[in-house]
């Protein structure tokens, strides 16, 4: 099937020349557009029934851009977001631990404040246990990674939000 993009490019591009009548036939889709008659149908194979629906040019284009538009607020919101928060990564390979034993509290949890030199989880490897440091004064608005968990080099186990 084609993508909202593409059909939106050959709906200019059509627009543009003196072409009154288009068909587009690949994979068992077929797209039509007339100008005239202001009409696309698609007809899938294998589902045996014709999808069609009266649309002008005009409002085909502004409900797949409003609905573009929609999207491109969506990650620009995320983006921003993410863009205030720091991520704590693991230094090496190995087996996460969030508490100095089993019986202790762990060193820090959801919601509580960290400067540069916290402490904030164990990762142990080949029975050597490296500290990790948060490296960042601020928030700990998110925990990515569960106690006793493998994690990789790299991989985030905290975000935390900079103060």
């Amino acid at each position: 099937m084609l993508k909202v993009e593409e059909i939106n490019s050959l709906i200019k591009l059509i627009d543009q020349t003196s072409i009154s009548e288009f068909t587009y036939e690949a994979n068992g889709t077929v797209l039509s557009m007339k100008k005239n008659n202001e009409m696309i149908s698609a007809d899938q194979q294998g589902t045996g029934g014709i999808i069609s629906e009266q649309l002008s040019e005009k409002e085909i284009i502004e409900k797949n851009t409003s609905a573009i538009s929609e999207k491109i607020s969506a990650v620009t919101e995320t983006e921003e977001t993410i863009d205030d928060n720091y991520e704590i990564v693991s230094p090496i390979v190995g087996t996460l631990y969030m508490s100095p034993s089993p019986d202790s509290e762990p060193y820090v949890s959801e919601g509580a404040m960290v400067k540069k030199d916290t402490v904030v989880c164990i990762v142990e490897a080949m029975k050597l246990f490296n500290e990790v440091e948060a490296e960042i004064a601020g928030e700990i608005v998110e925990i990515l990674a569960e106690d006793g968990e493998m994690v990789e080099y790299g991989q985030p186990l905290f975000r935390v939000r900079e103060k």
